[in-house]
């Protein structure tokens, strides 16, 4: 089946990211099986990760079909985008069908990008690996093919503003060996093994990065492992916690006025 929408949607993100002068150092392309399906685990340090990452299968001539949460295929601009271009919805509340919807895009030969992450980490260290992806590539009989990104949270990341102007910045992209998965494989022990290579290939990239922070402000971008001012892996949680129980809380008041609302609708209706 032609793909109607990918492919332009490929070119003006081509077109934009000349347009802010990024400079690209991708290697590892030649891991990316030129046909059959593969699980692409990538780390997540800033909102265009999935772009960065997609154009590492260019090389292979391969389409890259995200996991990406539910909410963004609602929207009205981004929904008929992300459908077209037959990414896969994510709803944490019913993750099984999401589960079926991979593995029948892995088992018809379809790549398939997933962040083990699941959230942007705010350290820029790799945070704890869910063992979700060495499910699927073990239930659909694939590789996992570990794919590290640098530099993708200084164009744009959780809580600091959007870099879109021809900054120059560096994005750096590295495809590692794909890891076999074995039928009776034990999925805890693989996780553990792809974080171990996921971590070598981000630490290769820190360490050739060619750009340095400039003022002791633009610091923030470096891990504090490398002497950066971002939190260490222990604040970010921190930082995570307390986000997820303000989402909690903000999901409970809302739940809290919609009966409000609900109960006030019927009392009405018993009135003369």
């Amino acid at each position: 089946m032609a793909e109607l929408v990918y492919p332009p949607v490929i070119f003006t993100a081509k077109g934009f990211f000349r347009y802010l002068g990024l400079r690209f150092d991708i290697t590892g392309t030649e891991h990316i099986p030129r046909e059959g399906g593969a699980v692409m685990v990538i780390n997540h340090t800033g909102y265009l990760d999935f772009t960065f990452a997609g154009l590492a299968a260019q090389p292979a001539g391969r389409l890259v079909r995200f996991m990406a949460k539910e909410s963004v295929f609602r929207h009205p601009v981004s929904g008929p985008l992300m459908r077209g271009m037959k990414h896969i919805p994510v709803d944490r509340e019913a993750g099984t069908a999401s589960f079926r919807a991979a593995l029948t895009a892995l088992k018809s030969g379809e790549i398939v990008g997933v962040f083990p992450e699941a959230t942007i980490s705010q350290s820029f260290e790799l945070k704890e690996f869910k063992s979700g992806a060495i499910r699927m590539a073990r239930s659909a009989g694939v590789p996992v093919l570990p794919t590290a990104i640098w530099g993708s949270q200084r164009v744009w990341t959780k809580g600091r503003p959007k870099n879109f102007g021809r900054s120059h910045i560096a994005i750096s992209v590295a495809v590692g060996e794909p890891l076999p998965v074995p039928p009776k494989s034990k999925p805890d022990d693989l996780a553990a093994e792809l974080q171990i290579r996921m971590e070598d290939l981000l630490h290769g990239l820190q360490e050739a990065y060619p750009d340095k922070p400039q003022t002791d402000a633009d610091r923030w971008w470096l891990p504090a492992r490398l002497g950066g001012t971002a939190p260490t892996p222990e604040e970010a949680l921190a930082l995570e916690e307390a986000e997820a129980a303000e989402r909690r809380a903000a999901r409970a008041a809302e739940q809290h006025r919609n009966e409000g609302s609900a109960a006030g609708g019927a009392g009405s209706a018993d009135r003369p």
